[in-house]
């Protein structure tokens, strides 16, 4: 029998009652906005991101991903999956203009919006602005009215809470719309495979199946104690999540601390050469997620995990905000240079940017009144 959580850690006993959350995430959205601007480009594969032997694929069209292209993709790797993919350079004040626009669609219908990036956010329509009432009906509303103002296409999902929201988001992509009521979360959360659980990447997916968990039925059959066992402080969010719990409220005025770029290599990486041109890789990666967010900030942050899982982190701090590409290449090389040669190879390389500026620091509103019904 699985074993609850601590009295002061039981999520029946703490739930306030049930909200309606939409998670909206557009399609593609770079790659939609591309072929939306050049109609030569609708029903081709194109890729968003630099086309020279360092670039980076930012985003890909569904017509690329069918060859396995995917964001943050090497570009000579998208080359050879795809050979007749199209490369074009971001527009990134072209997206940024699309985003106001989607935005003042959810607007419409409630202020209690939880912005993650330029094509995704996070919406509370428990109480909304029109008097609707239904969240389903609303979601609608917005896919049209992102059609209508856009000429884009989004999914949504729709449910009680954020975790579930999104996987549904994600469910019937693209274009798509899926519900998960109340009552229905844990069936929904029981069969899928353990990957699509927000935070679960290859390596605690490589560690899941070795312990044989391979579905969120398989997760929900384990104990807190096994969880805090082998994950450590991702255990109570697992425990929780196998049961289609999540009590997080949607914040419109949430503070982001960072912004953050990394990759796990297929292949040990250890030679000054390869680390300069993996570093780059991921710069690249880096700047184009600060220059969509209009971010700001002062202090860099390397990671380094070595093939024996130790961890190295090196950071510095800044005078002024960075300004450019450059300077965040700059920064990154300044940290790594200290540290070769590498003692032994590494399998992953992190960057991120902190100290950010320009956060909305206003308290967040009160929760709206919380209903039951979808």
């Amino acid at each position: 029998m699985a074993q609850a959580l601590p009295p002061h850690e039981d999520d029946s006993a703490a739930a306030p009652g049930l909200r309606k959350i939409i998670h909206v995430d557009m399609d593609a959205f770079f790659a939609s906005v591309e072929q939306r601007d050049h109609p030569e480009l609708r029903g081709r594969p194109v890729a968003v991101g630099g086309a020279s032997g360092r670039g980076v694929v930012a985003a890909a069209s569904y017509e690329a991903r069918r060859f396995g292209v995917r964001s943050a993709m090497p570009s000579a790797t998208a080359r050879r999956l795809c050979p007749d993919l199209v490369f074009v350079p971001p527009r990134f004040e072209a997206y940024r203009e699309a985003s106001r626009a989607i935005r003042a669609v959810f607007a419409q219908f409630t202020d209690l919006i939880e912005p993650l990036s330029l094509d995704e956010a996070y919406l509370d329509v428990t109480a909304d602005r029109l008097g609707i009432g239904s969240a389903t009906r609303i979601a609608e509303l917005i896919r049209q009215g992102i059609r209508a103002r856009t000429g884009l296409t989004a999914s949504a999902g729709v449910s009680y809470n954020k975790f579930l929201a999104k996987l549904a988001s994600d469910q019937n992509k693209p274009d798509g719309l899926c519900v998960i009521r109340p009552g229905e979360g844990a069936a929904f959360v029981a069969g899928l495979p353990i990957r699509r659980f927000h935070g679960v990447g290859p390596k605690a997916e490589e560690r899941m199946r070795a312990l044989g968990i391979h579905t969120g039925a398989d997760l929900a059959a384990k104990d807190i104690a096994f969880l805090r066992a082998h994950f450590g402080s991702m255990a109570d969010y697992l425990y929780r999540a196998a049961r289609g719990i999540d009590l997080r409220p949607v914040e419109p005025h949430r503070i982001r601390k960072s912004i953050g770029a990394e990759r796990t290599f297929a292949a040990d990486v250890v030679g000054a050469e390869a680390l300069h041109a993996r570093l780059d890789e991921i710069v690249d990666i880096l700047w184009e997620r600060i220059t969509a967010a209009g971010a700001r900030g002062r202090r860099v942050t390397l990671k380094l995990r070595f093939t024996d899982f130790r961890l190295c982190t090196r950071a510095v701090t800044l005078p002024q905000p960075l300004s450019s590409r450059r300077a965040l290449a700059d920064a990154a090389r300044a940290l790594l240079g200290p540290q070769l040669p590498l003692p032994r190879p590494i399998r992953l390389m992190g960057l991120a940017l902190s100290a950010l500026e320009g956060a909305d620091t206003r308290p967040r509103p009160r929760d709206a009144a919380q209903l039951s019904l979808l």
